[in-house]
């Protein structure tokens, strides 16, 4: 039996966070898919590259009893984006999206992507998307359980090796408690 996990706490990123200890996470989480081959940017960016991509949006990250478990960034319409979705002003998106490998198959995933949807909601957005590439199957498949659908592709390269596809997702509203 697996013993339970200390809880996790969610919070936006900190001026004392250690954006390189950040970036040591985001390359190991991304490193199984570096050993298939799939060059992400978070595969290989830099510490300035992490600090870019955090100031992009609100960047979350999870703690557990301190240490970095998990963070993503959740970003507003972005109206100079080269990706057509991406600028429309009802959609945020998500980025930098990773679980430490020590942390996976614990539900950290879900629990922060609830936060960025919560987020999301909150900001007025209508659909939330994201993009990851095109041969990582598992991925997409665990974004679809989680909502969301192909709608597109986009090509990030020379930053990565692959054509991605877009995801998107409606942001509804919570459904009402039943008491």
């Amino acid at each position: 039996m697996t013993p339970a996990l200390p809880a996790p706490h969610i919070r936006p990123l900190a001026p004392h966070d250690d954006l390189e200890r950040l970036t040591a996470l985001i390359h190991a989480a991304y490193a199984p898919h570096a050993s298939k081959g799939l060059r992400y940017w978070a595969t290989h960016q830099t510490v300035e590259d992490t600090a870019k991509r955090l100031a992009s949006g609100l960047a979350l990250v999870v703690e557990i009893e301190g240490d970095y478990a998990a963070t993503a960034t959740l970003r507003g319409p972005q109206p100079d984006s080269k990706v057509a979705l991406y600028r429309d002003s009802s959609v945020w998106s998500i980025t930098q999206f990773c679980v430490a490998p020590w942390f996976k198959g614990q539900g950290l995933g879900k629990l922060l992507h609830t936060e960025l949807l919560d987020r999301a909601r909150s900001a007025g957005a209508a659909t939330l998307a994201l993009d990851t590439a095109q041969p990582a199957h598992a991925l997409i498949a665990m974004y679809e359980s989680w909502g969301y659908r192909v709608v597109g592709e986009c090509d990030w390269r020379p930053l990565t090796n692959y054509t991605s596809v877009l995801m998107a997702r409606a942001v509804t509203p919570p459904m009402p408690e039943h008491r």
